[in-house]
C-alpha cells in the first residue's frame, strides 16, 4: 500500500463499521446514513498504515499503529481511564497491573498490556506511584 493511503488507496480505505471513504460524505451525514462509528477508523487501516512505517524502515511507528489497532475494540471509556491512570502519580502499582490484565484477557490488547506493565515498572523506579 502506499501512503497517504487516502489518496493512493482510496477504495481500500474503510472504516470501522466497514464504509468505504467514499461514502463518508457530508450529504450522507446530513441523511443520517453516517452516524460516529462510521467515521471511526478501522484494524485494518491502521495495521497498512503499520505496514506502510514498517516497509519505511520506523518500525516503532508500526508497534504505535498495531497498539491502535487493538484498542478498536476497546471502549471508548476505557481508553480514557486508561489515559487518566497513566499520568503520573494517578494509580498505584496494582491499579496498573489490573489494567493491563483487563486489556489483555477481555479485550485481546496484549501489546496494549505488555505497554502499561513497562509504564507501571518505570514508574515504580521513578516513584511517580500513588
Amino acid at each position: 500500500m502506499r501512503y497517504p493511503l487516502g489518496e493512493y488507496e482510496k477504495d481500500k480505505v474503510i472504516s470501522k463499521t466497514g464504509k468505504k471513504l467514499d461514502d463518508i460524505t457530508l450529504d450522507e451525514v446530513m441523511k443520517n446514513h453516517v452516524g460516529p462509528d462510521d467515521i471511526k477508523i478501522s484494524k485494518e487501516m491502521l495495521r497498512a498504515q503499520g505496514q506502510v512505517a514498517r516497509e519505511s524502515g520506523n518500525e516503532p511507528m508500526e508497534k504505535n499503529f498495531e497498539r491502535a489497532a487493538e484498542l478498536v475494540d476497546v471502549p471508548d471509556d476505557i481508553i480514557l481511564k486508561m489515559y487518566d491512570k497513566l499520568r503520573p502519580n494517578r494509580s498505584t502499582k496494582a491499579e496498573l497491573e489490573c489494567m493491563a490484565r483487563t486489556l489483555s484477557e477481555k479485550y485481546g490488547a496484549k501489546n496494549c498490556a505488555k505497554l502499561v506493565l513497562e509504564a507501571a515498572e518505570i514508574y515504580e523506579k521513578r516513584g511517580i506511584l500513588l
